[in-house]
């Protein structure tokens, strides 16, 4: 095997973990993206349950009013 082939070796494994590296950082961002998108999502419904209960107070506090 001549040098010109080592280094054409080296060269190609090189480049294939290159490739291997990029991969796995696309799929850890990928998964960061879709914890933060769960993140959103629970904290949405938890600021729309915080508001149900707002409301529902208020509303208690009205009734009461006029019923005493």
């Amino acid at each position: 095997m001549g040098m010109k082939d080592q280094f054409q070796e080296k060269a190609d494994q090189l480049a294939e973990k290159a490739k291997q590296k990029t991969g796995q950082g696309k799929d850890e961002a990928s998964e960061r993206a879709s914890q933060g998108q769960d993140r959103m999502s629970e904290r949405g419904r938890s600021q729309s349950d915080e508001a149900q209960r707002s409301a529902q107070e208020a509303q208690d506090r009205f009734d009461q009013d006029y019923d005493a």
